[in-house]
């Protein structure tokens, strides 16, 4: 899917340089009304309309009416030209912005002169739906009605019924055209409203013209990415609808042109430094998803996935963004609904942490977008360096076919066959005699090191270690230059890749990042395994082995086998002529008459 969105967005680029794609002529009236005269202002229908009518313009439609702020005389005139014009189409289309109200079922257009005091005034202060229809219906092929008037009616709030029965819609009724080959696109489905945005334009016009121009995409399917692309940035609150019906066949709002056929000339690196810009210039996530998915390595894959952290950076903010807006509604809706204090200081708490998220968001997207203008430099200056790289060689081979032709002709008649041969051997990939096979060496060694297959310096000798890392370039480059000669075919082959070729290999104990190798720093507990993976340290308990028991044992027998030793007693043998010491091991007192005497057995 990925190389289908990016053939999308050749396609879209070729289309966008072609000036008139559409072979059927086509009519578009497209009006944007902003300045209500009774109401408040509108930001966004007159910039949707300036931006959708410029994508008719660019898509080649044969007449483009851009009109802007029309009273209800001045719609009612626009329509009617129009109807002129669209006899002798084979597409008519209409887009209206601004405000729009559903009264008993029909659909009426506003135009800024409206007042509305009572709902008798819609019949004669508006213009119905049906003199649009009217409008387009003499097209051949395609009548297409786009609406982006759905939105919150502040004349329905104040205008009075003068009969209480009678509905007043919220947004727009559902209509069923009657005419074939017609269809209505509401920017929200029958009896929702439309948001205007808070950007320049509505969420409706923006992904009107990043999906309708897309050569060859039936309308059908084109309205079913804009549902997408719409609940998704509304945060699947609003989603357009498509009312009629088409046939069987595809109906594109352009239809598909035939991809050019490459030259047998075609460079590579011009196609790939064009799909490059064409995805820069569609500046989506999709877009740059898309390029890494059919260019996935080298140099303009780091600049897409540079481009990427941009897009994704942009996304943060806008989320943040918009969880700010919901915080302060909903701080707002409490204090309307006369919350009590402690309800009120929660959400103003809330809002106050979402802006902090907002403006951290905002931090975050200008640093990436930093690093994208950084990165693209980067890009045109190796680019530029490529070039000069290129015409700097084309010289020298241009100067040496010029030498090998002035010494032939230079030579006598009977060398002629002889000198031929010699010239048609100078080919742009021969190495220059001005140069030592030492000289040749160093330089396919630098550019060796520069796409990363040679860890080393570059020194002119041509050992093992250099002849590996040519093998290596051979493998990932699907190249086959004999690896025991440095030569100038595989140096022109080196120069010509404008980043890493060879996969960046590191020790164990270390990661790649980016194109060096950092330390792997594992937390307390855990070490570095046979994978390069942190894994925890199991700790282990000593065990008892045989040995171990048969030793103690052993000790423990030959203790018990020896004879007790003699203990003394404890006694206390006192006498006139020693004193009182203890009675001695072996020994025991007894009592003879009045005295005690010591006994040894």
């Amino acid at each position: 899917m990925g190389a289908l969105r990016l053939f999308g967005l050749i396609v879209f680029g070729v289309w966008l340089g072609s000036g008139s794609a559409y072979a059927e002529k086509g009519v578009a009236l497209v009006m944007g009304n902003s300045a209500y005269k009774n109401v408040a202002r509108l930001a966004n229908p007159a910039n949707d309309a300036a931006l959708v009518g410029g994508m008719f313009r660019k898509a080649g439609f044969d007449t483009v009416d851009i009109k802007l702020d029309l009273n209800v005389a001045e719609m009612r005139r626009a329509l009617r030209d129009f109807g002129g014009k669209a006899r002798e189409a084979d597409v008519a289309v209409v887009y209206y912005a601004g405000h729009g109200i559903e009264l008993d079922g029909t659909n009426y257009l506003i135009p800024t002169d409206a007042t509305l005091e009572t709902d008798s005034d819609v019949l004669d202060e508006t213009i119905a739906l049906d003199r649009a229809l009217f409008a387009v219906e003499p097209a051949k092929q395609l009548r297409l009605i786009i609406l982006d008037a759905c939105r919150d009616n502040p004349f329905a709030k104040t205008m009075k019924r003068t009969i209480a029965s009678r509905a007043i819609g919220r947004g727009l009724a559902k209509v069923e055209p009657s005419s074939p080959n017609t269809m209505i696109a509401f920017a929200a489905k029958a009896g929702s409203t439309a948001s205007d945005g808070d950007a320049r334009n509505s969420p409706f016009a923006t992904a009107l013209v990043e999906r309708l121009p897309l050569p060859g995409l039936d309308l059908r399917k084109a309205f079913g990415f804009v549902r997408d692309d719409v609940l998704k940035t509304t945060g699947y609150k609003q989603e357009p609808y498509v009312y009629g019906s088409l046939g069987g066949d595809d109906v594109p709002l352009i239809p598909a042109k035939p991809a050019a056929t490459p030259g047998p000339q075609a460079d590579a690196r011009d196609s790939l430094r064009r799909d490059y810009e064409l995805a820069l210039q569609a500046g989506n996530r999709d877009a740059w998803e898309a390029f890494l998915q059919a260019y996935p390595d080298g140099f303009y894959a780091g600049l897409a996935r540079a481009q990427l952290k941009n897009v994704a950076a942009e996304e943060a903010r806008a989320a943040a963004a918009a969880k700010a807006r919901q915080a302060e509604d909903e701080k707002a809706r409490l204090a309307a609904e006369r919350a009590n204090k402690a309800e009120q200081e929660k959400a103003a708490a809330a809002a106050k942490a979402a802006e902090n998220a907002r403006l951290a968001a905002e931090k975050v997207k200008l640093i990436e977008e930093a690093k994208a203008a950084a990165a693209e430099q980067r890009r045109k200056e190796a680019e530029a360096a490529a070039a000069k790289a290129l015409a700097d060689k084309q010289a020298a081979e241009k100067a040496l076919a010029d030498k090998a032709a002035a010494e032939l002709a230079a030579k006598p008649a009977n060398d002629k066959a002889q000198g031929e041969q010699k010239v048609a051997a100078v080919t742009p990939t021969q190495s220059s005699p001005s140069l030592s096979p030492q000289e040749i060496a160093k330089l396919v060694q630098s550019e060796l090191r520069r796409v990363g297959c040679l860890a080393v310096a570059a020194d002119g000798d041509w050992n093992a270690s250099s002849q590996r890392s040519l093998t290596l370039f051979n493998k990932y480059a699907g190249t086959t230059f004999d690896a025991k000669l440095a030569s100038f075919e595989a140096l022109d082959a080196i120069k010509t890749k404008p980043g890493r070729v060879c996969p960046l290999v590191c020790n164990h104990g270390f990661k790649a990042d980016g194109d060096a190798c950092v330390k792997i720093t594992c937390r307390a507990g855990h070490r570095v395994n046979d994978d390069n993976e942190c894994e925890k340290v199991q700790d282990r308990k000593p065990i008892a082995t045989r040995d171990d028991a048969n030793k103690r044992d052993a000790e423990r027998k030959q203790i018990e086998s020896k004879p007790a030793k003699p203990q003394t007693s404890g006694q206390i043998y006192c006498a006139a002529t020693v004193g009182c010491r203890p009675v001695r091991p072996g020994c025991r007192l007894e009592q003879k008459g009045s005295s005690n005497v010591e006994v040894c057995n």
